[in-house]
């Protein structure tokens, strides 16, 4: 087993964390659970009505602890490896070595499995017994379960949930197949080494959960179900990786972040399912109390997509058609508060109405809208993806978006420009304020790009699209130079998490270094320190877009106080309040390393990068980044920066790539290799 003292990715501990919140998570865009925990989760499976869905708990097979009875003098480890996204326990005497492996099949989604081996030393001739202990009981509090008939050996239990999240909405079935599991396993006295393999398949049709069994054990039966998963983890991070030459700490939360935010994307090619999106806790998480219930935020589009996007736009597209299904839930949305086209839900689950607990955030937090479209639009500029678009729902969505906007905006006469009232800024502790400038400078940019869609289709641009977009306040304080929060904001007011500093990045709002630079100065002391681990990410970004390495890299460490130990779980929180694995804040991270040191930028016409990063970091691999179909490799050092391409797309486009230098405009052709 790979030691984790000096692998970055390998995280090792001789002792489980106290809170069992954060122990590791292992799972795949389909199933999820956390290591020795009852519940498992599956993507898009919800029980209760409205504001009370949330995952629909499911009993966990795979919640098995090994142990040896009597050993004392045993060494115990407990092992993460992210390389090949596999959870291990191993005990280790004298006489012999016993492990524990459990994973979430990367490839075979409907699969999650465990194994236990035992090692004898070479003199040992003594039978070796562990025991397994569990408290599996196939019951569900969110799901109606019926025994069904053993098949191949497996248990067998399948039933719908109790409560559609709205009337006459969707009630899933879930089948699940398991392998018993015995109280005790022995390793007879002739035998040197042996593994017992235990598996349990979920899915939503009994045809699809038998397919996915019977396909387990036939890689069982060659001795390659593990190594299967391994492989599909080791081809994950060939695709994407970031890695730099640099502090143990950063490099280990680099791996963390990539490990949970990797788990939760779709495997590539066919899907053979729906995928649901991601919540901010992963499908680890979302029991009803927990972690906002397994809800979908605007988390998704704003703090994890980017990374996936840059990455693995395949996946990307899968979080866009998501909100694609879900524009009928968003119509109904709109139209329930008296505006046309399409508001997203503050939290959506499986309809796309609004799911959110309380009235308020529904009502008024409507960003999240502008926020899904900028998904969007960055999908379409990096990936020139108009299949997408016009045959797959793309374009109806933008357009509804857009008509939504302009219906929520209303004429000033004094003003002589469009507000928009009422409204919680990304800064929730102030609500019902008018004109919060991220607000509506997301508006405006969404506007912009429905129109710039509009012109690639040779569709007629509604005039009402250009003239809202064009007259929008976006409020800006011409004497102190600095965009306040929203109409009547106070300098000094408390802040919760990053809202204005949003403009410069990801909106990338136009404005000049001083502007951004006063942005930065004026929120940055009066923003929540406890609050939501996203925030210091993005300040981190506008100081490095400054060239103010210090200053940006100050504020990336204060995100190491949401990284649990040793599993490098976050928390939302630094106190360990909100919810945990929380990948917003990973999201964000990434976002800090990825488009921050590297000054990656996507916009309309080109990928830029313009790098800054701080003195203990001497070199910054990223691999796999997508552009046009094309994989790039960046090497970034002080001195130099090089890029190779490393597969190019089948169909060559019609003007190849060329990196451009922009202060000398020198143009360098790149092609494959």
């Amino acid at each position: 087993m790979a030691d984790g003292k000096d692998d970055p990715a390998v995280f090792t501990s001789t002792s489980l964390p106290s809170d069992p919140r954060l122990l590791a998570t292992v799972t795949n865009a389909y199933l999820g659970t956390r290591v020795y925990r009852d519940i498992l989760h599956v993507n898009g499976v919800y029980n209760g009505a409205v504001g009370d869905t949330h995952r629909a708990d499911i009993p966990s097979p795979v919640n098995v602890r090994m142990t040896v009875p009597g050993a004392d003098s045993l060494a115990e480890t407990f092992t993460l490896n992210t390389r090949t996204g596999t959870f291990s326990h191993v005990l280790q005497s004298t006489d012999y070595t016993a492990t524990h492996q459990i994973y979430a099949h990367h490839s075979l989604v409907h699969l999650m499995a465990f194994s236990i081996t035992i090692q004898r030393s070479a003199h040992s001739t003594q039978p070796i017994t562990v025991q397994l202990r569990t408290s599996f009981v196939p019951k569900s509090r969110d799901l109606d379960l019926n025994q069904g008939p053993d098949f191949q050996g497996a248990h067998y239990v399948y039933g719908k949930t109790l409560v559609p999240e709205v009337e006459g909405g969707p009630r899933p079935t879930v089948h699940m197949l398991w392998t018993p599991v015995p109280q005790d396993l022995t390793l007879r006295g002739e035998e040197r080494e042996r593994s017992w393999e235990f598996l349990t398949a979920v899915a939503e049709s009994e045809e699809e959960v038998k397919r996915s069994y019977s396909k387990g054990l036939a890689l069982i039966a060659v001795g390659s179900l593990h190594s299967s998963h391994a492989h599909a983890w080791t081809m994950l991070w060939r695709g994407c990786c970031i890695d730099l030459d640099g502090p143990l700490p950063l490099r280990q939360a680099l791996y963390g972040c990539l490990y949970y935010l990797l788990s939760a994307i779709p495997p590539r090619g066919n899907l053979g399912f729906l995928f649901h999106g991601i919540s901010p806790g992963g499908l680890s998480n979302g029991t009803q109390g927990e972690d906002y219930w397994g809800h979908i935020f605007w988390d998704q589009d704003t703090w994890m997509f980017p990374n996936i996007l840059l990455f693995y736009p395949e996946a990307a597209r899968a979080i866009l058609e998501y909100r694609i299904r879900m524009l009928e839930g968003a119509l109904h949305n709109a139209q329930e508060q008296g505006y046309k086209g399409a508001k997203f839900p503050w939290e959506s689950a499986a309809t796309g109405r609004e799911v959110c607990p309380e009235e308020i955030y529904g009502a008024q937090e409507i960003h999240v809208t502008g926020d899904v479209l900028m998904a969007f639009e960055q999908y379409y500029c990096t990936t020139q993806d108009q299949k997408l678009f016009r045959e797959d729902g793309g374009w109806e969505l933008v357009g509804a978006v857009a008509q939504y906007w302009c219906s929520r905006m209303v004429w000033s006469e004094e003003e002589q420009c469009y507000h928009i009232k009422g409204v919680m800024p990304p800064d929730e502790y102030h609500y019902r304020v008018d004109n919060s400038v991220y607000t509506n400078a997301v508006a405006q940019r969404s506007l912009n790009f429905a129109a710039d869609v509009a012109r690639d289709f040779l569709i007629p641009v509604p005039e009402e699209w250009v003239d809202c977009a064009k007259k929008v306040k976006v409020p800006f304080d011409a004497e102190k130079k600095y965009h306040p929060e929203y109409d009547g904001y106070s300098p000094g007011e408390p802040v919760k998490q990053a809202d204005v500093v949003l403009l410069g990045f990801p909106l990338m709002h136009p404005m000049s270094s001083e502007v951004r630079r006063n942005d930065l100065e004026m929120y940055e002391p009066v923003t929540e320190m406890d609050g939501p681990a996203m925030t210091w990410s993005m300040f981190a970004v506008g100081w490095l877009e400054l060239k103010e390495v210090q200053r940006a890299q100050s504020q990336l460490n204060k995100c190491f106080s949401n990284i649990t130990e040793p599993f490098k779980i976050w928390v939302e929180n630094s106190d360990g309040s909100g919810a945990v694995n929380f990948l917003t804040g990973m999201g964000g991270f990434l976002q800090a390393v990825l488009f921050g040191y590297t000054g990656f930028r996507i916009t309309k016409t080109s990928l830029r990068f313009n790098p800054a990063f701080p003195d203990d970091i001497n070199k910054l691999k990223v691999t796999g980044v997508s552009y046009f179909g094309n994989k790039l490799k960046f090497t970034i050092t002080k001195e130099e920066i090089r890029i190779k391409v490393t597969e190019s797309p089948r169909d060559p486009p019609a003007s190849p790539l060329e990196a451009v230098l922009e202060e000398s405009g020198q143009q360098f052709p790149l092609c494959e290799g």
